[in-house]
């Protein structure tokens, strides 16, 4: 009897240990899994693409309030801005806030708002033709500005001209305030779409 109870002690013991091993090796993929996605979701967050909610109506009907977008953090690397592309960047009077806008005027360009036109001008004095048609259905902007934009400054305006905190309020946008471009809007789904 003695012997008998001691032969499933032992097997008990067996037992746990064989479930100890694999719980522990379990738990040893999970640890692993885990490490290697950080190693690769982090990377990928902090320098290639974020997330960002559009807040407010300053680019509607473009972007709405409450979508979901994903910025491209990593192109600006290797090309220039260009005429256009619509950003996230740093709100330079408050760098904590996060503004999207389209880039209207580049660098070296004067940019002219008069009578409710964007006129813009090469550093030749040679204007440049602004055709907003593709995503804004009223060209008229209010403002009464001319700013001629340096090396390294965009002027930036929202779609929905009349509604939008801009480069007429506060200014040119050095790059460095730049945080990327739009690359897709994700949500709402029926909206989903790759710039």
């Amino acid at each position: 009897m003695l012997n008998l109870a001691a032969n499933r002690a032992a097997l008990t013991l067996a037992l746990l240990g064989k479930i100890g091993m694999k719980f522990f090796r379990q738990v040893g993929d999970f640890v692993k899994i885990v490490v290697i996605s950080l190693l690769i979701i982090i990377p990928i967050r902090y320098f290639v693409a974020q997330p960002f909610f559009v807040r407010g109506s300053s680019m509607d009907p473009t972007f709405k309030n409450g979508e979901y977008l994903i910025i491209d953090e990593l192109s600006y690397r290797f090309h220039d801005v260009a005429r256009g592309d619509v950003i996230v960047f740093r709100f330079p009077l408050n760098p904590s806030q996060f503004y999207i806008k389209r880039v209207v005027g580049l660098s070296g360009e004067t940019v002219k708002v008069q009578g409710g036109q964007v006129q813009i001008y090469a550093e030749s004095g040679e204007e440049i033709p602004l055709d907003e048609s593709s995503y804004l259905s009223s060209t008229h902007t209010a403002g009464d500005i001319e700013i001629v934009l340096d090396e390294g400054e965009h002027f930036v305006l929202g779609d929905n001209r009349n509604a939008s905190s801009d480069s007429r309020r506060w200014g040119a946008l050095k790059e460095n305030f730049i945080v990327g471009k739009v690359f897709l809007r994700a949500w709402p789904v029926d909206r989903f779409m790759v710039y």
